[in-house]
């Protein structure tokens, strides 16, 4: 998931705390997650990377992936690694 990086902001994703949940669930990966906002105009591009990561990554199971809003994305759900990147 390091390797997915948010378009917008050059950060991955984990760093930016858009990742809740990654379940493991016999043939299949759940991946629970967020975007900055509802209405991210690089959605699709981020869960298309997390698609193509784990696909790559574990080519026999098929991912779903589920957006969530709660709770709302904010700068508070940054790791101390994504806070530096952004200079916040």
């Amino acid at each position: 998931m390091y390797r997915v990086i948010d378009p917008e902001l050059f950060v991955n994703i984990v760093d930016l705390g858009l990742i809740y949940d990654i379940e493991f669930i016999e043939d299949d990966i759940k991946v629970t997650m967020t975007l900055s906002t509802p209405h991210c105009p690089m959605g699709e591009a981020i869960t298309g990377g997390v698609k193509n990561a784990l696909g790559i990554e574990f080519p026999e199971k098929d991912t779903t992936i589920d957006l969530t809003f709660d709770p709302p994305w904010s700068f508070e759900m940054l790791t101390p690694e994504g806070r530096e990147q952004l200079g916040v």
